[in-house]
């Protein structure tokens, strides 16, 4: 048990660290000027996915394919059935249209190419399925893509979220940013080596261990920040702020981990690509079940169910 301790005390420097960088960076960037839609599209888009970055880096040094693919599909299958459904359940999410006919498809495309460029052995009769490093920078220019139609919101002033930022000296600021990443490397070392030690220990995948401890753990800041916006109805940014996350780490982090080394997958994997297209897509069809262009509390219930029967299949197989 000790090993499963000190993986999850991993998550203590990992979280805050991305908290720190977070708040540390916006603070520093308002003093710099740069206008508070950049800060919300740059400096928090990327701070709330730093967890699963930091991780899936360490895994693709130590060349852990499960990990590193297991952190991305079961973060992106717990955003969606997990948190938006807690979410729904608070509060039920009106969806805007950029939301609705960009965002939401895009996040669904995110899904169907990882699972395309992960399947060699049944498309294309490989010995194995890879994601090899042309593919991870296949996957890091559709992020790019992604972020070209940002900066295009950002100029017809589509976007109108307010990030709050938090007051601090320049020298204060500088302080919790180097705190920050160090807290971000630690707890990413920490979660990697006690996530493969654990497995080893009880005799089960590393894959079972990412899809549930680690990504859970990584998703942290979403469910937080979801949790609170739907509390607060602010239903744009719990929304907004899952869908993006999906899209950042199908694309950016993913893609990332291929480039640093290829990602290896196995049979079964193709199981949680299933589910993560499945979720993406129920999430789009919900939109439309009833008024509004709403995630009613209903469908968010539906949401959590199914992520608790994901669970359940997951362990058994």
């Amino acid at each position: 048990m000790l090993n499963l301790v000190l993986l999850i005390s991993g998550f203590i420097p990992l979280i805050l660290g991305a908290g720190l960088l977070v708040d540390s960076s916006s603070s520093l960037a308002k003093k710099l000027n740069i206008p508070n839609i950049v800060i919300g599209l740059t400096i928090v888009a990327f701070g709330t996915s730093a967890p699963e970055l930091v991780v899936n880096v360490f895994s693709s040094l130590d060349h852990n394919s499960d990990i590193t693919l297991g952190n991305v599909m079961g973060s992106n299958i717990f955003n969606i059935l997990c948190i938006l459904g807690i979410s729904a359940l608070i509060f039920p999410l009106k969806v805007k249209s950029n939301t609705t006919w960009i965002e939401i498809p895009m996040c669904l495309l995110s899904a169907i190419v990882v699972m395309i460029l992960a399947n060699d052995i049944f498309l294309d009769g490989a010995d194995r399925s890879l994601l090899t490093r042309t593919e991870g920078l296949v996957l890091l220019a559709f992020f790019l893509i992604f972020i070209g139609y940002n900066i295009q919101m950002m100029r017809t002033g589509s976007y109108s979220e307010i990030v709050p930022v938090k007051e601090m000296t320049v020298l204060k600021a500088v302080l919790f940013i180097v705190l920050g990443l160090a807290g971000l490397v630690a707890g990413g070392k920490i979660i990697v080596v006690f996530a493969t030690k654990f497995a080893t220990e009880l005799g089960i995948s590393q894959r079972i261990i990412a899809l549930t401890i680690v990504s859970v753990g990584t998703s942290l800041p979403e469910l937080a920040t979801s949790a609170m916006a739907a509390k607060k109805k602010n239903v744009d940014i719990a929304i907004g702020n899952i869908v993006g996350s999906n899209i950042f780490n199908a694309f950016y982090i993913l893609g990332t981990s291929a480039t640093i080394y290829p990602v290896a997958t196995q049979d079964l994997s193709n199981f949680d690509m299933t589910v993560n297209i499945v979720a993406s897509l129920l999430l789009f069809v919900f939109i439309f079940t009833g008024k509004d262009r709403k995630i009613e509390k209903i469908e968010g219930a539906i949401l959590l169910l199914l992520y608790i029967s994901y669970l359940i299949i997951l362990l058994k197989l």
